[in-house]
């Protein structure tokens, strides 16, 4: 059956950033979508931002689409050229190899829900508020000047 039964799939918020980058995501909650339903070109995930969650830190990619689509509450989008509320049915893209760190903030009351759909990981990812870089050929968080996380 087509129909994905969200409450059989456990959300979690656990992230791969090393820290201190990881303690920021504590009030993000996701479930990823698209292995349960069978999908293997591109990845889904139905994410939950509570009041003062950040969906990631801001960031862009070398070779990896985005588009999210907020499904109920809002929240401010923050990118480079500055700052954009989202509201429900509102949609946002992300082509790869534009260099526009992005990310969600809820500054809310309430939680944002959002749908996020995205081109197979691969590549670099890019940080360009803090000191990380994903390394996608070795697979490993990097500091800007190379070194690795460890």
């Amino acid at each position: 059956m087509p129909k994905l039964d969200l409450d059989a799939i456990e959300p979690t918020n656990r992230t791969s950033y090393p820290a201190p980058f990881a303690a920021e995501m504590g009030r993000r909650w996701y479930r990823r979508l698209a292995s349960p339903a069978g999908l293997t070109d591109f990845g889904v995930s139905h994410v939950v931002l509570q009041p003062g969650g950040v969906s990631s830190q801001r960031h862009w990619h070398d070779e990896v689409d985005e588009f999210l689509v907020v499904v109920s509450g809002e929240a401010v989008l923050v990118e480079d050229d500055g700052e954009t509320m989202l509201r429900a049915g509102d949609c946002a893209a992300f082509p790869k190899g534009a260099a526009n760190g992005h990310h969600l903030v809820n500054r809310g009351n309430s939680d944002c829900v959002f749908i996020c759909v995205g081109s197979p990981d691969a590549g670099n990812c890019h940080y360009p508020d803090v000191d990380l870089i994903w390394d996608g050929e070795v697979g490993v968080y990097r500091r800007k000047n190379g070194t690795p996380y460890v």
